[in-house]
């Protein structure tokens, strides 16, 4: 105690108190160097902020997608307001493809009136070739090609809805190779420094890789924003010829960018506006608002630099740091405030100076040890396995420690150059609710004490309902472009979400006889295969209808399913083909035809996409329809391996589920373990640091019974709600728990010092609701209110987040001022009484 009174002693008394112009002139220094690291400032939406760090299934997905050739592209779905097939609409739909087609990153746009008509009228097998006619040629039979491209099985569902009226435009992007090998060069040195087998030298050059990667992401991404931009304003000049949206990853990702620009925005103005209000309604004084918010102000700007300097990018899970963080500041600022008037009320006699040292000196150690238990809420999710969470967690712990810095300097650095205010007057009326809550908890402890049991015994059967399948069209607005867009793709063109079915077989059988392969009588009727004869016998014998039969058994299970809608693999082209060939299946010398000498327009369409000889695999590509409430991904995959594996009898190990939706789902299903992990961490390391802070075990337990109550009944209505646990929502626990702590720890040591008085815990419960009760009062409010904000985001999981944490702050507020007195008043953990 004598070394923390020394350092108060030096610190405050002889160099902030003495010399305050000097220590703000520094802090502006200080301030001005980070606020020119803001320019740095990034923000991140992409695809790999919904990903577990170091998923291998992350891996295979890229190897997959840069193996058959998958580049980014997006989904315009387009409803005319007259009919489809009419030559007024098809000629507004080829001048949109036309125009969307001359944009630079556009390398080309699928439509239905790309696709080859072989019905139109009808053509034989030997008769494919690149010039087929489309619904773009003249003289095509438009009501005819409209029937064919309504029942093709490549256009059905996907770039044509089941009842014709509803059309999409696949846009696909330029591949970005210089992205890809610079992710996965990248991801190489990670595993190495995972392994622990890095040099010095690749340490250099994974940081070298890492800033490489993050200039190229830079550019790419404002690239791919000012295509979207103008996709955007070629589709306003069609919108009175339909109704248009827009849907694809990049296109959320590039939405969700803006919506977290918005966020912080209104989450920091927002914020900072409600608590002018509430710092005015409570202390009625100027001073008492202007000081709060330059701290505020200070910590934010401090913040936002060291993000840039540091090169962390702010995702749309920790888009809400600065109103944590300007809600953090203020809470301390507040408690400052409330002990300075306390003193001032005391001895209105006394110096200045001296009530702002003694200010800090008392404030200071229950200060520090509520930011620090803040920090372990928060520090406990930096052990989950999310990315974004993880930089979350690391955000607010740095924040953190800026607010209690910057707070502790500026305070009384501000407060010794302003005269001394007169002391505030007693107005009961402002205390009223501390004061009824102490004689409520005197009367009815308890009771206090049976409701909270119950309460407990609700939560956890809540608990035990809680669950992480969600759709994820729901985290949107209804009234944002990403849910229409999103919902009139699922609903008419196939479903949103991809899955990518691997299949590998056992590689190419070539017969003996191969050489002189046998020849039919009649084999006139084979003449145009003669020149196939010199071509390599492995993709030859590839094709054989053993394969073909299994490809077309797990292409039809999987457009079965409930949950699918639309399924393209090489079955797809099998179907067609056989269609053109009067009904009669392709023996393996024509599909090896096909595969290597059919036109490069049907190749990219119908084979490329779907079979890789080389590897000995196909691909079969679904969407899954999202917005369907019914879905659960994790037994979709678990169904489709199961039955892959039982029903149809393939190989375990040939068998691989990849794709978004695997990513999505593998996330998903981290969210208990860290849900149990983040909590558990929590509540041990706060319960070691009430040991350490009381050196009572007896203490330490009184304090966490309090502060878990509001956790459980929190998670325990999100169960019975029926609300999933997302990548917001599993930080609640954690950070409400570092948050209301706060409350246990200043409440605690107050009735500490206030015992030792009369050694009365009944009289010391009411001193100190009348004393240290209006803080936590005051900070609670200025929390609660900043979370509130939070339901003006677009996002809706940051919405749950806002009134969930809000509601565990006034529940955490509610237990300390009742059933923590109650159980002091029953534990009497400070001795015997008097």
């Amino acid at each position: 105690m004598a070394r923390q009174n020394s350092f108060v002693s030096f610190f405050f008394d002889r160099m902030v108190l003495q010399h305050p112009g000097a220590v703000i002139l520094s802090v502006l220094v200080v301030v001005s160097l980070l606020a020119f690291q803001t320019r740095h400032f990034r923000l991140d939406a992409s695809a790999e902020t919904l990903v577990l760090e170091n998923d291998e299934d992350l891996r295979y997905a890229r190897q997959i997608s840069s193996r058959y050739g998958q580049n980014d592209f997006l989904v315009l779905a387009y409803t005319p307001k007259g009919i489809l097939f009419s030559p007024d609409t098809l000629r507004t739909l080829a001048r949109l493809r036309n125009e969307l087609s001359s944009l630079e990153h556009v390398e080309s746009v699928s439509s239905i009136l790309d696709i080859p008509l072989m019905g139109s009228p009808p053509v034989s097998l030997k008769d494919i070739s690149a010039d087929l006619p489309t619904l773009d040629s003249p003289a095509v039979d438009i009501k005819q090609a409209g029937i064919e491209l309504s029942e093709s099985p490549l256009c059905r569902d996907m770039l044509l809805s089941s009842d014709s009226q509803t059309t999409a435009l696949l846009i696909n992007f330029s591949g970005d190779e210089i992205y890809r090998e610079l992710v996965e060069h990248r991801n190489d040195l990670r595993q190495k420094k995972t392994a622990g087998s890095m040099t010095t030298a690749e340490r250099t050059e994974l940081k070298h890789a890492e800033e490489q990667l993050q200039k190229h992401r830079d550019i790419m991404r404002f690239q791919r924003h000012q295509d979207i931009a103008a996709i955007r304003a070629i589709m306003d000049n069609f919108r009175r010829d339909a109704d248009l949206f827009l849907g694809g990853v990049s296109m959320i990702a590039d939405d969700m960018v803006s919506f977290i620009k918005n966020d912080l925005k209104v989450f920091g103005f927002g914020v900072l506006l409600f608590l002018i209000l509430t710092l005015g309604i409570i202390f009625r004084a100027i001073r008492w608002i202007l000081l709060p918010m330059l701290c505020c102000i200070v910590s934010a700007i401090c913040m936002i630099g060291l993000l840039g300097w540091l090169g962390w990018e702010v995702t749309v899970i920790s888009s809400n740091f600065i109103s944590l963080q300007l809600i953090i500041t203020m809470a301390i600022t507040v408690h400052l405030i409330v002990r300075y008037r306390e003193l001032l009320t005391q001895t209105p006699q006394a110096p200045n100076r001296q009530l702002i040292f003694e200010t800090i000196r008392l404030k200071l150690k229950p200060c520090v040890y509520t930011v620090l238990t803040t920090i372990a809420g928060f520090g406990s999710l930096v052990v989950c396995d999310i990315r974004p969470v993880i930089a979350f967690g690391w955000m607010m712990i740095v924040g953190l420690i800026v607010s209690l810095i910057v707070t502790f300097i500026l305070f009384p650095a501000v407060m010794i150059l302003i005269p001394k205010e007169k002391p505030p007057e007693k107005r009961g009326w402002r205390f009223s609710l501390t004061s009824i809550l102490a004689r409520f908890t005197e009367a009815h402890g308890m009771l206090i004490v049976g409701i909270s049991a119950l309460v407990l015994v609700l939560s956890v059967i809540g608990i035990s309902k809680l669950e992480v399948e969600n759709c994820f069209i729901d985290y949107f607005g209804e009234n944002t472009e990403i849910y229409k867009g999103m919902k009139v793709i699922d609903e008419r063109l196939g479903g949103t979400t991809p899955l990518d079915v691997i299949v590998e077989f056992e590689g190419p059988e070539v017969p003996p006889a191969a050489a002189e392969p046998a020849v039919a009588e009649n084999d006139d009727e084979f003449d145009e295969f003669d020149e196939f004869e010199e071509a390599g016998t492995g993709e030859k014998y590839w094709f054989t209808s053993e394969k073909m039969a299994q490809i077309k058994s797990v292409h039809y299970y999987l457009e079965n399913l409930r949950e699918t809608g639309k399924v393209l693999s090489l079955a797809t082209m099998l179907s067609i083909m056989e269609k053109v060939n009067d009904g009669k299946p392709l023996d393996g010398l024509e599909l090896a035809l096909l595969y290597n000498e059919a036109p490069e327009k049907i190749k990219a369409m119908l084979i490329k996409p779907f079979v890789s000889v080389e590897h000995d695999q196909v691909r079969f590509w679904v969407r899954v329809t999202d917005s369907d409430k019914t879905l659960r991904r994790n037994e979709l995959l678990k169904k489709i391996r199961a039955d892959l594996t039982g029903t149809l009898e393939l190989n375990p190990e040939h068998i691989h589920l990849t794709g978004l939706l695997v990513l999505y789902n593998n996330m998903l299903q981290s969210l208990f373990g860290s849900q149990t992990l983040t909590l558990g961490i929590t509540v041990i390391v706060l319960t070691g640091m009430f040991l350490v802070l009381f050196k009572s075990l007896k203490i330490a337990v009184i304090a966490m019974v309090p502060n878990v109550l509001p956790i459980a009944l929190v998670l325990g209505i999100m169960g019975w709600m029926n609300i999933p646990l997302d990548m917001m929502t599993i930080t609640i626990a954690a950070i409400s728990l570092g948050i209301a702590v706060d409350n246990t720890i200043h409440y605690i040591h107050r009735f500490q010092h206030e015992f030792q008085s009369d050694r009365k815990y009944l009289p010391t419960m009411h001193r100190c609701h009348g004393s240290i009760g209006h803080a936590m009062y005051y900070t609670s409010v200025t929390i609660i209110i900043g979370f509130s904000i939070l339901t003006l985001s677009n996002f809706m999981p940051s919405v749950y987040f806002g009134l969930l944490t809000g509601l565990a702050m006034l529940i955490a507020l509610l237990a300390a001022l009742t059933l923590l007195p109650q159980m002091l008043i029953l534990g009497r953990p400070f001795g015997k009484e008097a």
